[in-house]
């Protein structure tokens, strides 16, 4: 049986998917050779060269046991190639919603392609982006990375790369293993467990099973338990003076008060406006400052609220939980037909804790014993006789302390089962079909912090809770209590997508050339994807506090792929290959389900259908390999992309979205909304929907480098890569909808505001083909290995340097040079920073029973988003106590962060290994920076690009049997 495998692995070479390059040796027998079948990400040949056309990074079990990192997020999210990508900590407040993802040259995660064994799991949401945490760190063998876009072998979402997570699978011992993480400083520690059993040999017995188990939980990270995180109220030095920057919240404690009037001018004439209109306007103000002559404590002036510091709530890093099951079964049923079956199952839960319940304004009687207390008394002062007449409206706006931080728990229910065969077909065609079933469910759940209308606001309008106290004042149980119990605690919402596909792959060889054989590979990619999204009824009726009710929706879409590949010797040390695929992708089909009191419409009334329309096109991929000698391989591809915009970027009803992440200045000139615009800065409410007459992206990508190693000691590696999309699909950030508002003025819209039955400006995040993108750069590594008298020294230097990443603004055609925008080293309107060049450096040392690694990543710095722009005065000078200076405009240089790891592994044992390490060696702290924007609602730094934890110490035991 064996015999007959290797003569025909010698006679074809050839198989198909994405799997590694890491190779699988055949022991000949008597008479014959070993023939190393190598198979490479990327492509659908399977080759005898280590070494292909295409640049593919290796990451093996030994470097995910020494990098130190507790987690797939981690690990990926390290690597030099990786940015643009979801972190845990976007959680805190921001857009990440529990997850995280990886992002191939900072162009997103919907362009980066990840695979578990070679086969597609359901993605996150109703793109391809795919969840890292559901994927478990302990159950990986090695991780391949194709850094080169692959649209004409995989379909539309590999435009930047392939990401493929290889699962531990012939395993003929048991494994155990446990490792524990505790940070310098208090918060933050992780354990994980697990273990990995075997049983069958697939040659010797026919089959092989393998199953694994893990477990890990990481605590939460308070933002008071880190210095450089624990105030939004933030002192500094810059240019030779005192500053602080003020990122803090209207919606304070005690409550901010706004008084709604007619204004008249002392003589009782009316004030009108430039269209000659006599239009209410507001006295704002603070009552505890009117009482006292300042801010109550952890609150700042502004203008003539008191803001309140609601960073200090916060917490860094949210704490989650991962059980995670996988199962491998391999049948040999003849020599040539093999059946294999795998599933994995995670459960993935994450809790973030954000400032307590904001309010917004509401409003409160006239005659209400709160009014009488501390508004009325101080309204004399601001308002004449006349104006005091027209009073009608009083609208605080309050911070619900009491009632504890606002805690979601966002957990992820994934499973992915595969059943296939693979092997020959007439002794000449080999083949890999295979059926898969993939399905993530995400569940949002209110923990705490959440107030229910009907409960919260009789409680106040019976004087119950009185927002004008400063925060020890519901120290007393019975009063905390109020608040508290007017809190919902239970489900949120759920979105589900489920992934059906059915994959066949086939290759021969079609016909001799004098160089050698040509190769041919086919084959079939069909899936089909349901989303759903729905709503707990509390959510759908809109009865958490001023909260607009939300849609139910669900919507379903086809996908067919046919691609074929080619790999032609020209020369004996010339191959060319070349890859076609075409894609379809259907309308999205399905139905927005309204069941909100009084809209009169239900599941039965709703109408439904396609939205959108059917999408298709052909893309390729021309590649070379040439041996120009026997140490240096010269390699390089140029190829086409085609991606169909998501489910829910097409057909995604108008969802509220909470409000803004930051405070805007509303100037909307001649927009019919132009009246709605707040006085100075303030945050507005956000929706966002899809866009049904979006059209698909293209793209073009190309890679030349060359592989340069003379011998097993020493390599050098250099890939030069350009990638530029045409028609990208993004939605335009808030900021940029507020900087143009001509521009993106159908971007406007206005907002029912339950609490005050008023009409409110809102912003639209909707999708949008915003334009052009280009990203050019330069992949590197360099690995050296060294033979001391005393042990073995390996060396290996890998980075990515950009030297170009710019788009167009939206709304422009990139014709002009000024409608390039960049966030090449500096912070850019995309709330993103590109950084110029990545670097990570590991040096192993081998010698007896130990093993030392020292790693070392590093980025560069960058300019800092720019603060105090036009009537912006979020920094000030001096200090908070101080009168209110405007600092002129500033933008701060975030300098570059390394950081160096090390760890010690002692084998002596047999059968066990005990591992030491510690992380940020050197205790490197995170850099300041100033911005507000592009993340959650941590302050002083940006939790997205540094290591919040500090020194962290850890320990590993594995120990096989």
């Amino acid at each position: 049986m064996l015999n007959n495998k290797i003569s025909k692995a010698v006679r074809l070479a050839i198989a198909f998917g994405a799997v590694s390059v890491t190779a699988t040796s055949a022991v000949a027998a008597e008479g014959e050779e070993s023939i190393e079948k190598i198979e490479i990400t990327g492509s659908a040949i399977k080759r005898t060269d280590m070494e292909g056309a295409l640049p593919v990074q290796v990451i093996g079990r030994d470097f995910i046991d020494q990098s130190g990192f507790a987690s797939v997020p981690d690990l990926l999210q390290s690597l030099p190639s990786m940015q643009g990508f979801t972190t845990p900590a976007d959680s805190v407040g921001g857009g990440g919603g529990g997850t995280a993802t990886a992002s191939l040259r900072d162009i997103g995660a919907e362009y980066t392609l990840v695979l578990l064994n070679g086969r597609r799991t359901a993605p996150l949401g109703s793109g391809s982006a795919v969840d890292l945490n559901t994927i478990p760190l302990a159950m990986i063998e090695r991780v391949e990375i194709l850094t080169d876009g692959a649209s004409a072998l995989y379909g539309s979402d590999a435009i930047a790369g392939v990401v493929n997570f290889i699962l531990r699978d012939e395993v003929d011992q048991t494994t155990v293993n446990a490792r524990y993480y505790q940070p310098q400083e208090s918060g933050g520690g992780s354990y994980t467990a697990s273990i990995v059993t075997g049983f069958g040999d697939l040659d010797e017995d026919g089959f092989s099973l393998s199953l694994g188990y893990s477990f890990d939980s990481k605590e939460q990270l308070k933002s008071a338990e880190r210095d450089f995180a624990k105030t939004g109220i933030l002192s500094f030095q810059h240019d030779g003076q005192e500053k602080y920057l003020l990122a803090s919240s209207s919606n304070a404690i005690p409550g901010n008060v706004r008084v709604r009037h007619l204004p008249y001018n002392d003589d009782g004439t009316p004030v009108l406006n430039d269209k000659g209109e006599h239009n209410t306007t507001f006295a704002a103000f603070n009552p505890y400052f009117e009482k006292n002559g300042e801010c109550a404590p952890d609150n700042a002036p502004n203008g003539n609220f008191c803001e309140y510091d609601f960073t200090k709530t916060l917490e860094i890093y949210p704490e989650s939980e991962r059980h995670s099951f996988v199962a491998n079964f391999n049948f040999e049923v003849t020599e040539d037909i093999q059946l294999y079956s795998e599933l994995t199952a995670t459960d993935y839960s994450q809790i973030s804790r954000i400032a307590p319940y904001p309010t917004g304004e509401f409003e409160i009687a006239l005659d209400s014993d709160l009014a009488n207390e501390y508004v009325h008394p101080y309204l004399p002062g601001k308002l004449n006789e006349h104006e005091l007449a027209t009073v009608d409206s009083i609208r605080p706006r309050w911070r619900a302390l009491a009632g504890g931080n606002r805690i979601t728990n966002w957990e992820s229910d994934s499973y992915h089962f595969v059943v296939g065969s693979k092997g020959y077909i007439f002794d000449l065609i080999d083949y890999d079909t295979y059926f898969t079933v993939s399905k993530n469910k995400r569940t949002q759940t209110y923990v705490d912090g959440w107030p229910l209308s009907s409960a919260f606001v009789p409680a106040l309008e019976a004087g119950q809770i009185n927002i004008f106290e400063t925060p020890d004042n519901f120290d007393d149980p019975e009063r905390a209590k109020i608040v508290q119990d007017t809190m919902y605690k239970g489900h949120y919402m759920t979105n589900e997508i489920e992934m059906k596909a059915f994959n066949f792959k086939g290759s021969l060889p079609v016909f001799e050339l004098p160089a050698g054989t040509v190769y041919a590979a086919f084959g079939v990619d069909v899936r089909d994807y349901e989303y759903t999204s729905t709503n707990d009824e509390n959510t759908r009726n809109g009865q958490i506090l001023f909260e607009n009710p939300r849609t139910d929706y669900a919507f379903s879409r086809d996908n067919l792929g046919v691609f074929t590949e080619f790999a032609i010797p020209v020369l004996d040390n010339l191959e060319l290959s070349a890859a076609l695929r075409y894609d379809e992708v259907s309308e999205v089909d399905g139905q927005s389900i309204i069941y909100a009191s009084g809209s009169g419409l239900s599941r039965d009334n709703v109408p439904g259908g396609p939205v959108g329309v059917k999408m298709d096109d052909t893309t390729y991929k021309l590649s070379f390999r040439y041996q120009a000698t026997e140490d240096l391989l010269v390699r390089g591809s140029y190829g086409t992309g085609f991606k169909a915009p998501s489910i829910l970027e097409i057909a995604r009803p108008l969802v509220n979205f909470g409000v803004t992440s930051g405070s805007y200045k509303c100037e909307l000139g001649n927009h019919p909304l132009a009246y709605l615009c707040q006085d100075g800065e303030a945050q507005y409410e956000n929706f966002v929907s899809g866009n049904a007459e979006l059209v698909p992206e293209t793209s073009t990508q190309s890679t030349i480098g060359f592989v340069y190693s003379p011998s097993t000691d020493f390599g050098v590696t250099i890939d030069y890569f350009e990638i530029e999309l045409e028609n990208k699909v993004s939605e335009v950030s808030e900021a940029q909808i507020f900087a143009d508002p001509v521009k993106h003025a159908n971007l406007f819209r206005t907002r029912f505001n339950p609490g005050t039955g008023d009409t409110e400006l809102a912003i639209i995040e909707r999708a949008l083909n915003i334009g052009q993108e280009i990203n050019r750069g330069v992949d590197y590594s360099f690995e050296l290995k060294n033979d001391l008298s005393f042990g073995t020294l390996n060396t290996k230097l890998s980075g990515t340097y950009f030297i170009e990443r710019r788009y167009t603004d939206p709304g422009t055609d990139g014709s002009n040079p000024s409608d390039w925008l960049t966030s090449m080293g500096q912070f850019g309107t995309n709330d993103e920073v590109t950084f110029r060049n990545m670097l990570s450096l590991s040096n192993t040392l081998s010698h007896g029973d130990f093993v030392h690694t020292f790693n070392y990543r590093w980025r560069s710095g960058y300019l800092d988003q720019r603060q105090n722009e036009g009537t912006s005065c979020l920094v000030r000078v001096g200090k908070p106590t101080d009168p209110v200076v405007c600092a002129d405009t500033i933008q701060l240089r975030v300098p570059s962060v390394g950081y160096m790891d090390y760890q010690t592994t002692y084998l002596g044992f047999e059968n066990t290994s005990i591992t030491f390490g510690i992380n940020n060696l050197f205790d490197k702290q995170p850099p300041l920076s100033l911005r507000r924007a592009g993340s959650g609602h941590q302050v002083g730094y940006d939790p997205r690009y540094t290591d919040v934890y500090g020194r962290t110490f850890y320990v590993n035991a594995t120990y096989s049997f």
